[in-house]
């Protein structure tokens, strides 16, 4: 997997992707991806649904939990994609200034799939 992060005012914006040898394992692996990532911050999901998705064939999942993480409160809002043999994660990690609702949507919105 790779993986892009930057860090904004104690705030990760990041984009993971990754191929798989395999386009009909893309659900499973997006699974995996949302549970280790809810795993890391003792969260569990109390909003998840199915994103729209340019074509049938894609997957798409949009999850918003809190946790913590190193004992201080953390907010992830994260969306998981696959298109094909490929898998990404557009994640959000708030943790010491709060993040607006506008911003993550700015960042969400602005990854697209080609």
């Amino acid at each position: 997997m790779t993986m892009a992060a930057s860090d904004v005012d104690g705030n990760t914006f990041a984009v993971g992707s990754a191929t798989l040898p395999d386009a009909a394992k893309a659900p499973a692996a997006l699974v995996a991806m949302k549970t280790a990532l809810i795993k890391n911050i003792g969260a569990t999901v109390k909003d998840q649904t199915t994103a729209a998705t340019a074509s049938a064939s894609d997957t798409a999942l949009d999850i918003e939990v809190r946790g913590t993480q190193n004992g201080k409160p953390v907010w992830l809002v994260g969306r998981f994609l696959a298109q094909d043999k490929r898998i990404y994660q557009v994640i959000v990690v708030a943790k010491e200034k709060p993040v607006s609702r506008e911003n993550i949507d700015m960042f969400m919105g602005s990854f697209k799939l080609n």
